[in-house]
Protein backbone atom coordinates (compact mmCIF):
# COMPACT_ATOMS: atom_id res chain seq x y z
CA UNK A 1 0.00 0.00 0.00
CA UNK A 2 2.81 2.56 0.78
CA UNK A 3 4.20 1.70 -2.33
CA UNK A 4 0.99 2.37 -4.21
CA UNK A 5 0.63 5.59 -2.86
CA UNK A 6 4.30 6.83 -3.15
CA UNK A 7 3.73 5.90 -6.65
CA UNK A 8 0.32 7.61 -7.21
CA UNK A 9 2.05 11.14 -5.49
CA UNK A 10 5.10 11.02 -7.96
CA UNK A 11 2.58 10.71 -10.89
CA UNK A 12 0.55 13.27 -10.00
CA UNK A 13 3.41 15.46 -9.44
CA UNK A 14 4.85 14.39 -12.79
CA UNK A 15 2.11 14.56 -14.83
CA UNK A 16 1.89 18.32 -13.99
CA UNK A 17 4.62 19.20 -16.72
CA UNK A 18 2.64 16.96 -19.11
CA UNK A 19 0.08 18.91 -20.52
CA UNK A 20 1.61 18.99 -24.18
CA UNK A 21 1.08 15.18 -24.58
CA UNK A 22 -2.34 15.41 -22.85
CA UNK A 23 -1.64 14.12 -19.47
CA UNK A 24 -3.04 15.54 -16.07
CA UNK A 25 -3.16 14.26 -12.54
CA UNK A 26 -6.94 14.26 -13.10
CA UNK A 27 -7.09 10.54 -14.59
CA UNK A 28 -4.42 8.06 -13.39
CA UNK A 29 -5.12 4.84 -15.09
CA UNK A 30 -5.22 7.15 -18.60
CA UNK A 31 -1.81 9.17 -17.17
CA UNK A 32 0.00 6.39 -17.02
CA UNK A 33 -1.59 4.73 -20.15
CA UNK A 34 -0.61 7.21 -22.11
CA UNK A 35 2.70 8.13 -20.90
CA UNK A 36 4.06 4.52 -21.17
CA UNK A 37 2.07 4.09 -24.43
CA UNK A 38 3.49 6.75 -26.27
CA UNK A 39 7.39 6.15 -24.43
CA UNK A 40 7.19 2.44 -26.07
CA UNK A 41 5.87 3.93 -29.65
CA UNK A 42 8.66 6.90 -29.19
CA UNK A 43 11.72 4.41 -27.98
CA UNK A 44 10.61 1.98 -30.46
CA UNK A 45 10.91 3.88 -33.67
CA UNK A 46 13.47 6.49 -32.47
CA UNK A 47 15.76 3.28 -31.64
CA UNK A 48 15.01 0.67 -34.94
CA UNK A 49 14.15 3.36 -37.24
CA UNK A 50 16.18 6.83 -36.51
CA UNK A 51 19.22 5.37 -34.61
CA UNK A 52 18.98 6.86 -31.61
CA UNK A 53 20.85 5.37 -28.59
CA UNK A 54 18.78 5.55 -24.99
CA UNK A 55 20.37 8.49 -23.63
CA UNK A 56 19.10 10.49 -26.96
CA UNK A 57 15.56 8.77 -26.68
CA UNK A 58 15.59 10.06 -22.84
CA UNK A 59 15.90 13.36 -23.54
CA UNK A 60 12.97 13.24 -26.61
CA UNK A 61 10.62 12.43 -23.78
CA UNK A 62 11.78 14.84 -21.35
CA UNK A 63 11.20 17.49 -23.81
CA UNK A 64 7.34 16.28 -23.19
CA UNK A 65 7.96 16.15 -19.35
CA UNK A 66 10.32 15.27 -16.80
CA UNK A 67 8.11 12.86 -15.69
CA UNK A 68 9.62 10.64 -18.18
CA UNK A 69 12.90 10.71 -16.12
CA UNK A 70 10.75 7.90 -13.56
CA UNK A 71 10.23 6.08 -16.58
CA UNK A 72 12.15 2.09 -17.03
CA UNK A 73 13.03 2.01 -20.48
CA UNK A 74 14.40 -1.26 -21.56
CA UNK A 75 15.48 -1.60 -25.44
CA UNK A 76 15.73 -5.27 -26.56
CA UNK A 77 17.67 -5.73 -29.85
CA UNK A 78 17.01 -9.82 -29.43
CA UNK A 79 13.27 -9.29 -29.32
CA UNK A 80 13.24 -5.93 -31.07
CA UNK A 81 11.12 -4.29 -28.73
CA UNK A 82 10.62 -1.30 -26.47
CA UNK A 83 9.57 -1.72 -23.17
CA UNK A 84 8.64 1.14 -20.97
CA UNK A 85 7.05 1.34 -17.31
CA UNK A 86 6.50 3.68 -14.20
CA UNK A 87 7.64 2.29 -11.57
CA UNK A 88 7.27 -1.70 -12.66
CA UNK A 89 3.42 -0.32 -13.39
CA UNK A 90 1.52 -0.31 -16.77
CA UNK A 91 4.09 -1.97 -18.66
CA UNK A 92 4.03 -0.98 -22.34
CA UNK A 93 5.66 -2.27 -25.55
CA UNK A 94 6.29 -1.45 -29.10
CA UNK A 95 7.56 -3.62 -31.11
CA UNK A 96 9.72 -3.30 -34.49
CA UNK A 97 9.64 -5.01 -37.78
CA UNK A 98 11.83 -4.55 -40.71
CA UNK A 99 10.32 -2.90 -43.44
CA UNK A 100 6.78 -2.18 -41.50
CA UNK A 101 8.41 -0.35 -38.58
CA UNK A 102 7.04 -0.05 -34.63
CA UNK A 103 4.07 -0.65 -33.32
CA UNK A 104 2.12 -1.02 -29.87
CA UNK A 105 1.55 -4.12 -28.73
CA UNK A 106 -2.17 -3.83 -28.27
CA UNK A 107 -4.77 -6.56 -29.05
CA UNK A 108 -3.97 -10.12 -30.11
CA UNK A 109 -0.80 -8.77 -32.00
CA UNK A 110 -1.68 -12.28 -34.67
CA UNK A 111 -2.55 -9.90 -37.70
CA UNK A 112 1.10 -7.76 -37.49
CA UNK A 113 2.81 -11.28 -37.70
CA UNK A 114 1.34 -11.78 -40.85
CA UNK A 115 2.59 -8.79 -42.44
CA UNK A 116 5.53 -8.73 -44.70
CA UNK A 117 7.16 -5.73 -46.25
CA UNK A 118 7.97 -5.92 -49.81
CA UNK A 119 11.44 -6.46 -51.25
CA UNK A 120 13.20 -2.99 -51.38
CA UNK A 121 14.72 -2.57 -55.39
CA UNK A 122 18.17 -1.36 -55.34
CA UNK A 123 18.98 2.03 -55.48
CA UNK A 124 20.69 3.92 -58.86
CA UNK A 125 23.97 5.52 -57.17
CA UNK A 126 24.22 7.51 -60.27
CA UNK A 127 21.06 9.16 -60.87
CA UNK A 128 20.93 12.79 -59.47
CA UNK A 129 18.09 13.24 -56.85
CA UNK A 130 15.22 13.14 -56.73
CA UNK A 131 15.19 9.73 -58.64
CA UNK A 132 18.32 8.21 -57.18
CA UNK A 133 21.27 9.11 -54.72
CA UNK A 134 23.84 10.87 -56.37
CA UNK A 135 25.44 13.37 -53.98
CA UNK A 136 23.92 16.65 -54.95
CA UNK A 137 25.93 19.64 -56.17
CA UNK A 138 25.33 22.10 -53.40
CA UNK A 139 25.34 26.06 -53.88
CA UNK A 140 27.84 27.05 -51.27
CA UNK A 141 26.38 30.82 -50.61
CA UNK A 142 22.79 28.36 -49.34
CA UNK A 143 25.06 25.98 -47.50
CA UNK A 144 26.17 28.87 -45.49
CA UNK A 145 22.90 30.32 -44.71
CA UNK A 146 21.50 26.96 -44.08
CA UNK A 147 24.78 26.11 -41.21
CA UNK A 148 24.06 29.73 -39.71
CA UNK A 149 20.54 28.60 -39.64
CA UNK A 150 21.56 25.69 -37.87
CA UNK A 151 23.81 27.38 -35.56
CA UNK A 152 21.30 29.84 -34.10
CA UNK A 153 18.98 27.30 -33.84
CA UNK A 154 21.32 25.01 -31.41
CA UNK A 155 21.99 28.51 -29.80
CA UNK A 156 18.40 28.98 -29.32
CA UNK A 157 17.59 25.28 -28.06
CA UNK A 158 15.38 24.88 -31.19
CA UNK A 159 17.03 21.45 -31.70
CA UNK A 160 16.86 21.14 -35.28
CA UNK A 161 18.45 18.06 -37.05
CA UNK A 162 18.09 18.83 -40.77
CA UNK A 163 17.27 21.33 -43.04
CA UNK A 164 17.25 21.24 -46.90
CA UNK A 165 16.73 23.42 -49.46
CA UNK A 166 15.18 21.91 -53.11
CA UNK A 167 15.01 24.43 -56.17
CA UNK A 168 14.10 23.62 -59.93
CA UNK A 169 13.90 20.26 -58.67
CA UNK A 170 17.47 20.14 -57.52
CA UNK A 171 19.35 19.96 -53.62
CA UNK A 172 21.03 23.42 -53.13
CA UNK A 173 21.50 23.41 -49.61
CA UNK A 174 21.70 21.28 -46.68
CA UNK A 175 22.62 21.00 -43.40
CA UNK A 176 22.57 18.34 -40.15
CA UNK A 177 22.91 18.01 -36.49
CA UNK A 178 25.74 16.14 -35.13
CA UNK A 179 24.73 12.47 -35.03
CA UNK A 180 21.74 13.46 -38.04
CA UNK A 181 23.27 12.59 -41.70
CA UNK A 182 21.15 12.70 -45.13
CA UNK A 183 20.31 8.55 -44.23
CA UNK A 184 18.32 9.42 -40.75
CA UNK A 185 14.81 8.57 -41.07
CA UNK A 186 13.52 11.40 -38.53
CA UNK A 187 9.87 11.63 -37.30
CA UNK A 188 7.02 13.90 -39.09
CA UNK A 189 4.04 13.70 -36.81
CA UNK A 190 1.32 15.53 -38.78
CA UNK A 191 3.27 15.81 -41.94
CA UNK A 192 1.94 12.32 -42.39
CA UNK A 193 -1.39 13.63 -42.78
CA UNK A 194 -0.28 15.02 -46.51
CA UNK A 195 1.58 11.46 -47.73
CA UNK A 196 -1.97 10.25 -46.69
CA UNK A 197 -4.04 12.82 -48.96
CA UNK A 198 -1.69 11.34 -51.61
CA UNK A 199 -2.40 8.08 -50.77
CA UNK A 200 -6.01 8.95 -51.39
CA UNK A 201 -4.88 10.88 -54.70
CA UNK A 202 -3.36 7.53 -56.04
CA UNK A 203 -6.68 5.55 -55.40
CA UNK A 204 -8.92 8.19 -57.55
CA UNK A 205 -6.55 7.90 -60.43
CA UNK A 206 -7.21 4.02 -59.93
CA UNK A 207 -10.74 4.72 -60.40
CA UNK A 208 -11.13 3.15 -56.95
CA UNK A 209 -13.04 6.52 -55.10
CA UNK A 210 -14.21 9.76 -55.95
CA UNK A 211 -13.59 12.54 -53.47
CA UNK A 212 -17.76 13.30 -53.53
CA UNK A 213 -18.40 10.19 -52.27
CA UNK A 214 -20.80 9.44 -49.38
CA UNK A 215 -21.67 6.26 -47.14
CA UNK A 216 -17.92 5.70 -46.38
CA UNK A 217 -18.21 3.24 -43.69
CA UNK A 218 -20.68 0.24 -42.72
CA UNK A 219 -20.65 1.75 -39.25
CA UNK A 220 -22.38 5.24 -40.60
CA UNK A 221 -24.84 3.91 -43.17
CA UNK A 222 -27.80 3.78 -40.79
CA UNK A 223 -27.55 7.45 -39.16
CA UNK A 224 -26.74 10.91 -40.57
CA UNK A 225 -22.75 10.17 -40.85
CA UNK A 226 -23.93 8.65 -43.95
CA UNK A 227 -23.37 12.00 -45.44
CA UNK A 228 -20.09 12.70 -44.89
CA UNK A 229 -18.33 12.92 -47.88
CA UNK A 230 -14.37 11.99 -48.76
CA UNK A 231 -13.82 15.63 -49.55
CA UNK A 232 -14.86 16.28 -46.07
CA UNK A 233 -12.42 14.50 -44.40
CA UNK A 234 -9.50 15.64 -46.53
CA UNK A 235 -11.00 19.35 -45.55
CA UNK A 236 -10.97 18.34 -41.60
CA UNK A 237 -14.76 19.70 -42.45
CA UNK A 238 -16.29 16.25 -41.28
CA UNK A 239 -18.46 17.57 -38.45
CA UNK A 240 -17.69 14.76 -36.43
CA UNK A 241 -17.44 15.04 -32.83
CA UNK A 242 -13.74 14.13 -32.40
CA UNK A 243 -11.59 15.57 -29.48
CA UNK A 244 -8.28 16.86 -30.73
CA UNK A 245 -7.44 18.08 -27.29
CA UNK A 246 -4.44 16.26 -25.32
CA UNK A 247 -5.97 15.13 -21.96
CA UNK A 248 -5.84 11.75 -20.68
CA UNK A 249 -8.51 9.42 -22.12
CA UNK A 250 -9.32 12.16 -25.06
CA UNK A 251 -10.25 10.80 -28.11
CA UNK A 252 -6.50 11.34 -29.27
CA UNK A 253 -4.44 10.16 -26.74
CA UNK A 254 -6.96 6.86 -27.11
CA UNK A 255 -6.39 6.60 -30.27
CA UNK A 256 -2.46 7.07 -30.94
CA UNK A 257 -1.95 5.44 -27.54
CA UNK A 258 -4.57 2.73 -26.24
CA UNK A 259 -6.32 1.12 -28.73
CA UNK A 260 -5.30 -1.72 -31.64
CA UNK A 261 -7.48 0.33 -34.13
CA UNK A 262 -6.73 4.01 -34.51
CA UNK A 263 -9.19 4.55 -36.73
CA UNK A 264 -11.74 3.06 -34.50
CA UNK A 265 -12.15 6.36 -32.39
CA UNK A 266 -13.34 8.65 -35.08
CA UNK A 267 -15.16 5.67 -35.98
CA UNK A 268 -17.26 5.60 -33.53
CA UNK A 269 -17.62 9.53 -32.91
CA UNK A 270 -21.02 11.11 -32.99
CA UNK A 271 -21.65 13.62 -35.67
CA UNK A 272 -21.89 17.68 -34.40
CA UNK A 273 -22.24 19.85 -37.05
CA UNK A 274 -23.51 19.28 -40.77
CA UNK A 275 -20.49 17.93 -42.69
CA UNK A 276 -18.41 20.62 -44.82
CA UNK A 277 -19.47 23.54 -42.81
CA UNK A 278 -16.62 23.81 -39.97
CA UNK A 279 -13.11 23.28 -40.37
CA UNK A 280 -11.86 21.40 -36.42
CA UNK A 281 -8.55 19.21 -36.89
CA UNK A 282 -8.74 16.01 -36.52
CA UNK A 283 -5.98 13.58 -36.64
CA UNK A 284 -8.86 11.21 -36.27
CA UNK A 285 -10.27 12.20 -39.59
CA UNK A 286 -6.84 11.17 -41.18
CA UNK A 287 -7.03 8.06 -39.91
CA UNK A 288 -10.38 7.60 -41.42
CA UNK A 289 -9.02 8.01 -44.40
CA UNK A 290 -5.86 5.46 -43.72
CA UNK A 291 -9.25 3.01 -43.09
CA UNK A 292 -10.43 3.78 -46.83
CA UNK A 293 -7.12 3.39 -48.42
CA UNK A 294 -6.48 0.24 -46.91
CA UNK A 295 -10.34 -1.35 -47.46
CA UNK A 296 -10.18 0.18 -50.95
CA UNK A 297 -7.23 -1.62 -51.82
CA UNK A 298 -8.12 -4.98 -50.21
CA UNK A 299 -6.56 -5.01 -46.75
CA UNK A 300 -3.38 -4.16 -44.62
CA UNK A 301 -0.69 -6.28 -46.85
CA UNK A 302 -1.61 -5.25 -50.54
CA UNK A 303 -1.91 -1.47 -48.53
CA UNK A 304 1.81 -2.16 -47.56
CA UNK A 305 2.78 -3.05 -50.74
CA UNK A 306 0.84 -0.46 -53.13
CA UNK A 307 2.45 2.11 -50.35
CA UNK A 308 5.61 0.91 -51.02
CA UNK A 309 5.90 0.04 -54.72
CA UNK A 310 3.48 2.42 -56.27
CA UNK A 311 3.89 5.64 -54.27
CA UNK A 312 7.05 5.81 -52.24
CA UNK A 313 9.51 4.04 -54.18
CA UNK A 314 8.47 5.35 -57.14
CA UNK A 315 8.99 8.84 -55.93
CA UNK A 316 12.30 7.61 -54.89
CA UNK A 317 11.77 7.75 -51.20
CA UNK A 318 13.32 4.48 -50.24
CA UNK A 319 13.79 5.35 -46.49
CA UNK A 320 10.36 6.29 -45.73
CA UNK A 321 8.36 4.28 -42.84
CA UNK A 322 4.67 4.91 -42.37
CA UNK A 323 3.77 2.85 -39.53
CA UNK A 324 0.58 0.45 -38.70
CA UNK A 325 -1.39 0.15 -35.89
CA UNK A 326 -2.11 -3.44 -34.11
CA UNK A 327 -5.03 -3.87 -36.53
CA UNK A 328 -2.62 -3.29 -39.78
CA UNK A 329 -3.84 0.30 -40.60
CA UNK A 330 -1.63 2.72 -41.21
CA UNK A 331 -1.45 5.85 -38.74
CA UNK A 332 -1.55 8.36 -41.48
CA UNK A 333 -1.94 11.01 -38.82
CA UNK A 334 1.20 10.83 -37.21
CA UNK A 335 3.26 7.68 -37.55
CA UNK A 336 5.90 8.69 -40.18
CA UNK A 337 9.84 8.74 -40.63
CA UNK A 338 11.54 9.78 -43.48
CA UNK A 339 14.87 11.56 -44.35
CA UNK A 340 15.16 14.82 -44.36
CA UNK A 341 15.79 14.09 -48.98
CA UNK A 342 12.73 11.69 -48.85
CA UNK A 343 10.77 14.62 -46.98
CA UNK A 344 11.77 16.90 -49.73
CA UNK A 345 10.52 14.23 -52.49
CA UNK A 346 7.62 14.32 -50.88
CA UNK A 347 7.00 18.30 -51.24
CA UNK A 348 8.76 17.70 -54.77
CA UNK A 349 5.76 15.77 -55.87
CA UNK A 350 2.98 17.99 -54.44
CA UNK A 351 4.95 20.96 -56.05
CA UNK A 352 5.01 18.90 -59.50
CA UNK A 353 1.07 18.17 -59.04
CA UNK A 354 1.14 14.43 -58.52
CA UNK A 355 3.95 13.85 -60.77
CA UNK A 356 7.77 13.09 -60.05
CA UNK A 357 10.52 11.12 -62.04
CA UNK A 358 8.32 10.62 -64.93
CA UNK A 359 5.81 8.67 -62.76
CA UNK A 360 2.02 10.45 -62.19
CA UNK A 361 1.14 9.59 -58.63
CA UNK A 362 -2.08 11.53 -58.40
CA UNK A 363 -4.18 13.01 -61.08
CA UNK A 364 -3.49 16.77 -61.57
CA UNK A 365 -7.05 17.57 -61.10
CA UNK A 366 -7.09 16.08 -57.71
CA UNK A 367 -3.63 17.68 -56.73
CA UNK A 368 -4.58 21.39 -58.08
CA UNK A 369 -8.35 20.60 -55.50
CA UNK A 370 -5.86 19.91 -52.78
CA UNK A 371 -4.52 23.28 -52.75
CA UNK A 372 -8.08 25.21 -52.62
CA UNK A 373 -9.59 26.77 -49.24
CA UNK A 374 -11.92 24.43 -47.39
CA UNK A 375 -15.76 24.70 -47.78
CA UNK A 376 -15.93 25.78 -43.76
CA UNK A 377 -17.73 28.77 -42.41
CA UNK A 378 -14.73 29.33 -39.66
CA UNK A 379 -11.17 28.94 -40.86
CA UNK A 380 -10.60 28.10 -45.18
CA UNK A 381 -6.58 28.57 -44.52
CA UNK A 382 -6.91 24.16 -45.03
CA UNK A 383 -6.63 22.12 -48.20
CA UNK A 384 -6.47 18.49 -48.94
CA UNK A 385 -4.56 17.62 -45.51
CA UNK A 386 -2.29 20.73 -46.38
CA UNK A 387 -1.65 24.52 -44.80
CA UNK A 388 -2.83 27.19 -47.14
CA UNK A 389 -1.12 30.70 -46.71
CA UNK A 390 -4.37 31.83 -47.77
CA UNK A 391 -7.89 31.85 -47.05
CA UNK A 392 -10.43 34.47 -45.20
CA UNK A 393 -8.02 34.85 -42.13
CA UNK A 394 -4.71 36.27 -41.41
CA UNK A 395 -2.06 34.30 -43.65
CA UNK A 396 -0.12 31.77 -41.34
CA UNK A 397 3.23 32.95 -42.60
CA UNK A 398 2.81 36.66 -43.57
CA UNK A 399 6.47 36.78 -44.69
CA UNK A 400 5.83 34.00 -47.29
CA UNK A 401 4.19 34.12 -50.86
CA UNK A 402 0.26 33.78 -50.77
CA UNK A 403 0.78 30.45 -53.28
CA UNK A 404 2.94 28.57 -49.94
CA UNK A 405 1.13 25.87 -48.61
CA UNK A 406 2.64 23.20 -46.16
CA UNK A 407 3.18 19.96 -43.93
CA UNK A 408 3.61 20.76 -40.56
CA UNK A 409 3.85 18.61 -37.37
CA UNK A 410 4.56 18.78 -33.91
CA UNK A 411 8.20 19.78 -32.57
CA UNK A 412 8.22 21.94 -35.89
CA UNK A 413 8.59 19.89 -38.52
CA UNK A 414 7.84 21.59 -41.71
CA UNK A 415 8.08 20.57 -45.51
CA UNK A 416 6.88 24.44 -47.16
CA UNK A 417 6.37 24.41 -51.08
CA UNK A 418 6.41 27.92 -53.11
CA UNK A 419 4.98 27.39 -56.33
CA UNK A 420 6.05 30.89 -57.49
CA UNK A 421 10.00 30.11 -56.84
CA UNK A 422 10.11 26.52 -57.70
CA UNK A 423 11.13 25.84 -54.21
CA UNK A 424 10.74 23.27 -51.68
CA UNK A 425 11.73 23.88 -48.17
CA UNK A 426 12.73 21.05 -45.07
CA UNK A 427 13.02 21.46 -41.56
CA UNK A 428 12.85 18.86 -38.81
CA UNK A 429 14.06 18.98 -35.40
CA UNK A 430 12.38 18.48 -31.75
CA UNK A 431 11.60 21.93 -30.64
CA UNK A 432 9.76 22.18 -27.22
CA UNK A 433 9.21 25.61 -28.07
CA UNK A 434 7.55 26.98 -31.11
CA UNK A 435 9.71 27.18 -34.21
CA UNK A 436 10.20 30.34 -35.84
CA UNK A 437 8.74 29.09 -39.48
CA UNK A 438 7.71 32.18 -40.87
CA UNK A 439 11.04 33.93 -39.94
CA UNK A 440 12.84 30.97 -40.87
CA UNK A 441 11.70 30.50 -44.50
CA UNK A 442 11.05 33.85 -45.08
CA UNK A 443 14.92 33.94 -44.69
CA UNK A 444 15.66 31.32 -47.13
CA UNK A 445 13.08 32.62 -49.37
CA UNK A 446 15.26 35.70 -49.28
CA UNK A 447 18.77 33.73 -50.37
CA UNK A 448 17.14 31.47 -52.75
CA UNK A 449 18.70 32.99 -56.31
CA UNK A 450 15.73 34.10 -58.85
CA UNK A 451 17.00 32.17 -61.58
CA UNK A 452 17.78 28.32 -61.27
Amino acid sequence: MRSLLVFSILVGLGMLGMSTVGMSPTSLVANVAVGTGMGAKLACSGHFLSGFDEAQIRQDLASYSPAYDWLSLDIDEQSQRARVSLMGFAETSAIYREGIGCTLDLGDGDLLTQLNAPKAPLVDNTLPWPAGSAEPLLNEALMQRLAASMAQDQAEGLQTRALVLVQHGQIRAEAYAPGITPDTPLMGWSMGKSLTALMLGWLEQRGQLTVEEERLFDEWSQDERASIQIKDLLQMASGLDFSEVYVPGSDATRMLFMEPSAASVPLQSPLKYPPGTRFSYSSGTTNLLSLLFTQRVGGPQNAINHLYQDILWPMGMHDTTLEPDASGVFVGSSNIYATARDWARLGEIFLHEGELNGVRIAPKSYMRELVQPNTSNNDRAYGYQVWLNRGEMERYWPDLPEDAYGFTGNRGQAVMILPTQQAVMVRLGWSAKNYPRNKRFADWLNALPSQG
